[in-house]
């Protein structure tokens, strides 16, 4: 019996020492937590309820050359958010109807946003943006009934200029999936607004800023404590000086008119670019609104292709302008003598086909190489680069002066155009290249395409005696807060050709010619200045109906550094009226003289001109 109660008393005191150091432990463990780790606890316990919120960067503005006024700012606006894992299930029917109520949209619409997928999610999705203040009251009104919906500052790009700035400026959006898989390493969010065409989407993380974080404590039913609330500040992208000249733009437009086309103006010393017009154009503010399939679609699918920047992303037979090359060519290789006449009578005959000038019979009877680009004589070319120049030399100067390659101009897209060879035809259709092939290459017609940046650098490699300096928007990168300048875009080199200064001397004494004594000497007559340049009209297969260029630059006389350079296009689709030429005398008479559009067709007598009605060069 004695032995049975030593047994007891003996497990009894095991037990108590066991449970005594069980609460030895327990209170070493609550001491550590309370006391030794405490702040680290409480970090992680805030942290667990912190809910985080993204501030959006505005983005930076836009300006012109002169950097007074932007083209580009943001104005005010929110979005409505919701957290799908915050609604209660048996509520969730109900809170979509209540918010699609007050942000006046289809439930469908908030549901196609919520997918069964992501609704226990607590991630937060972007349910409506370009909210206005007024609707954002509503929704604080109502926020008790609306469980896991709250609202964000989301500012909307203000395009000012739009009409022929849209497709140098572009647009901004919302971020698709596919990119933000591509751009998810760069700090964007699924609710970030993205680039998508133009200046915006070519410098888009310049313009972007750093977005702000506010982390507020909630408590375990959600609510926000008061006193919480830790704010780090979003910081504003940096602004864009671009190179445009906001006239000089306004002018071009004007000039071009409402014909399907474009214009380029160029400064042929550093490559800046000083407007660029392609007609039509669009407003880029309807991409800051909810923009309706119906608009989306009529914007996408119209005929005339708003969208296309023409100056840049079109390519054309480059027709007579090419010739211009050509004369390099000829000179430069001594291919045949400049002073030797080639006779034209209007047509030739080669193989089974006939071979018709522009001005038909009798022709313009002898003419030498001055000549022969002055009056644009087909047959001459025709002629001198079938028996003396060849098709080798004629593929290889084009592409010396930058046909068939990129600008390298800071947008987002452009055509490179299209410099066909022997080779190429031979893979392309199995057929060898004939003579008749040369004859088309050699006018600019046939395979050959070019845009009309393209045609435009042709005449800045003649000013500047073989160099083409990289065409670009960008002038400065300035401090969206100091105005301080943070980068200067400088001149770079995209083409440089080892020819002679005296070959292109005798090129540019031609392209005056051009408007002095040739095809252009009505249109391109100005009692201020001299130009030089080349017309050009491309054939599209239509009878009676062409494309019209002008390739020009002026004052002829001055220092290449106070030379503009000017190209227009005006498609064929246009009533045939030979606008081109003129187009290019208003641009360079209106920037150079600091003139109005109408000052300037008053000044040239352009106010009431004659319809054209037959083919000109």
């Amino acid at each position: 019996m004695k032995n049975n109660e030593d047994s007891l008393n003996s497990r009894l005191r095991l037990f108590v020492i066991f449970i005594f150091f069980i609460l030895i432990a327990y209170t070493y463990k609550l001491f550590s937590m309370q006391i030794i780790y405490g702040d680290k606890f409480k970090q992680k316990s805030q942290n667990i309820s912190k809910r985080t919120t993204l501030i959006p960067a505005q983005r930076g503005e836009i300006f012109d050359r002169e950097a007074n006024t932007p083209m580009v700012l943001n104005i005010d606006s929110f979005a409505v958010d919701i957290v799908p894992g915050e609604v209660p299930r048996q509520e969730f029917d109900t809170v979509i109807s209540r918010l699609s109520s007050i942000l006046k949209i289809p439930v469908s619409q908030i549901e196609k946003k919520l997918p069964l997928s992501v609704r226990r999610d607590f991630r937060s999705i972007e349910i409506k943006s370009n909210v206005d203040y007024s609707t954002i009251v509503q929704v604080a009104e109502s926020i008790d009934s609306l469980p896991g919906v709250s609202w964000h500052s989301k500012p909307v790009r203000n395009y000012v200029d739009t009409r022929s700035f849209s497709h140098i400026i572009g647009y901004v959006g919302d971020i698709t999936a596919d990119e933000l898989t591509r751009f998810y390493n760069k700090g964007y969010t699924s609710n970030s607004i993205i680039g998508k065409a133009g200046i915006e989407k070519q410098y888009d993380e310049i313009l972007r800023g750093t977005d702000g974080v506010e982390y507020r404590t909630v408590d375990a039913k959600g609510r926000y404590i008061e006193n919480t609330t830790v704010v780090t500040p979003p910081k504003m992208g940096n602004n864009l000086v671009l190179t445009l000249d906001k006239r000089i733009q306004k002018l071009a437009e004007e000039a071009l008119g409402p014909r399907i086309g474009a214009a380029v103006v160029l400064k042929p010393t550093t490559g800046e670019v000083l407007a660029m017009v392609s007609y039509p154009y669009f407003d880029q503010n309807i991409f800051g609104k909810e923009i309706t399939s119906s608009l989306a679609k009529e914007l996408f699918e119209n005929p005339d292709k708003p969208l296309l920047n023409r100056a840049i992303d079109a390519a054309y037979p480059p027709a007579s302008t090419f010739k211009v090359i050509m004369n390099t060519a000829i000179l430069n290789e001594k291919a045949f003598p400049p002073e030797n006449a080639v006779p034209c009578l209007g047509e030739i005959e080669y193989g089974n086909r006939v071979f018709r000038c522009h001005i038909r019979k009798p022709g313009h009877g002898k003419l030498a190489l001055n000549e022969a680009l002055a009056k644009s004589c087909d047959v001459y070319y025709w002629t001198v680069c079938r028996d003396y120049l060849g098709v080798e030399k004629i593929v290889d100067y084009a592409k010396r002066f930058g046909l068939g390659q990129s600008t390298e101009i800071d947008l987002p897209s452009q055509s490179e155009g299209f410099v066909p060879s022997p080779k190429w035809k031979e893979r392309r259709f199995h057929e060898k290249w004939l003579n008749g092939d040369t004859m088309n290459m050699s006018i600019g017609q046939g395979y050959t395409l070019a845009s009309p940046l393209q045609v435009a650098n042709m005449a800045c490699m003649v000013i500047n005696n073989g160099i083409i300096y990289k065409p670009h928007l960008l002038k400065e990168i300035r401090d969206p807060s100091s105005g301080e300048i943070i980068k200067t875009v400088q001149p770079q080199i995209l083409h440089q050709e080892n020819i002679s200064k005296e070959v292109f001397d005798q090129v540019r004494y031609a392209m005056n010619l051009v408007t002095i004594q040739g095809e252009a000497r009505f249109p391109m007559k100005n009692p201020m200045f001299r130009f030089a340049g080349k017309t050009g009209t491309a054939e599209v297969g239509l009878e009676d109906t062409w494309h019209s260029w002008m390739m020009a630059y002026g004052p002829y006389d001055a220092p290449p550094k106070d030379m503009i350079v000017v190209s227009v296009i005006v498609e064929a689709v246009n009533g045939w009226e030979w606008w081109a030429p003129y187009a290019a005398n208003i641009i360079l008479h209106g920037a150079l003289a600091n003139q109005t559009y109408d000052e300037t067709i008053d000044y040239l007598g352009f106010r009431q001109l004659p319809a054209v009605v037959r083919r000109s060069e």
